[in-house]
């Protein structure tokens, strides 16, 4: 009879301490997430130093929550899975070093997971018909990657941004209309009362790189707009504003992702990431599939933001493939997906 293998994940890459315990990759025993939010909403952004902090003071917390959901122990697990990078350095360190000391301490195999890596492995959780190949749209707050998904662990980079990620204009032009903290949802929901065609706002393409992506020309075209309009002493719409902005970026994010699935004539696409939650993309994106009936994968937004569960999800296919780390495993807060710790346990 086939073993059932328990994963205890990890996650501390930005301001969610989190921690899962996910059985055979798909199924989740547990998912326990503390969020930072309302601490760094009065700074109007993510604070790295007082994220570590927060991280310290409560990954014990989390991590013990985490498994008396899933009624288990230390001892009833088989691996502990980690995020490494990218990610704030000091964050991700909290998370390696819990990591590190539990599975120094029971024996446990550990694995390094690519933080990208799991947002794409966040669809495996609930479709389970979901197997590679297919591409995936991972968008959040610090990535914007177009992937195409080989295998499960193995990754061609189709395009990524150049500049700006997705999530990271979506908070500057929050900011700079007002609404503050994190930008996205805030966004998404103003948005649904406003005119997405009262302004026309740029949309980027890059002539060498069909499939990479660039933000900061729409990002700035937005501040110019309000600058001039506060200048001028006249008033805007923040609501139309938010609209078009939102369309734009929909629009290039839709265009580049189904010029992609043509191309490489797949017939399954997912997106992934923070961004992943917002209405308008997904709904831009299930028209454009249904359109060329291709099917559309897209995780509930609690799997979209960052979680441990998509993190174990991940570990698991690393630990099928037989990845597992030794104790000098370090923080990476650049690293690339596809790149891979160079020490091996």
């Amino acid at each position: 009879m086939k073993k059932d293998i328990h994963i205890l994940a990890i996650e501390t890459s930005c301001d969610e301490t989190a921690a899962a315990v996910v059985k055979n990759g798909r199924e989740i025993c547990s998912n326990i997430i503390f969020s930072q939010i309302d601490l760094h909403k009065l700074y109007g952004g993510v604070v790295p130093e007082i994220a570590s902090r927060k991280h310290i003071e409560k990954i014990n917390q989390v991590i013990e929550a985490a498994l008396q959901e899933a009624g288990m122990t230390l001892d009833d697990l088989d691996a502990v899975g980690v995020t490494y990078g990218p990610g704030l350095v000091g964050a991700l360190l909290v998370g390696v070093a819990e990591a590190k000391a539990i599975a120094y301490a029971k024996n446990l195999p550990l694995i390094g997971v690519h933080h990208i890596e799991g947002h794409i492995s966040a669809n495996y959780i609930e479709h389970p018909n979901l197997e590679p190949p297919f591409l995936c749209l991972v968008v959040s707050g610090g990535h914007t990657h177009l992937v195409c998904v080989r295998d499960y662990g193995k990754y061609d980079i189709l395009g990524r941004t150049r500049d700006d990620a997705a999530g990271e204009a979506y908070d500057k032009v929050a900011r700079a209309i007002g609404l503050g903290y994190p930008g996205g949802p805030k966004i998404d929901r103003i948005a649904k009362e406003g005119n997405p065609e009262a302004i026309v706002f740029p949309r980027a393409h890059i002539e060498d790189s069909p499939y990479d992506f660039s933000f900061s020309g729409v990002k700035s075209a937005v501040l110019n707009y309000i600058n001039g309009c506060r200048m001028k002493g006249e008033a805007f719409q923040p609501a139309d504003v938010a609209a078009s902005f939102q369309k734009a970026v929909v629009d290039v994010l839709v265009g580049h992702s189904m010029r992609a699935v043509e191309e490489y004539k797949m017939c399954r696409f997912a997106i992934a990431g923070g961004v992943a939650s917002n209405s308008a993309l997904r709904e831009g994106m299930k028209k454009a599939c249904r359109e060329r009936q291709i099917e559309f994968f897209h995780p509930s937004p609690v799997f979209c933001t960052d979680n441990a569960a998509m993190i174990g999800a991940a570990a698991y296919y690393e630990y099928r493939a037989g990845t597992r780390h030794g104790w000098d495993l370090n923080a990476v807060p650049n690293l690339k997906l596809g790149e891979r710790y160079t020490e091996r346990r």
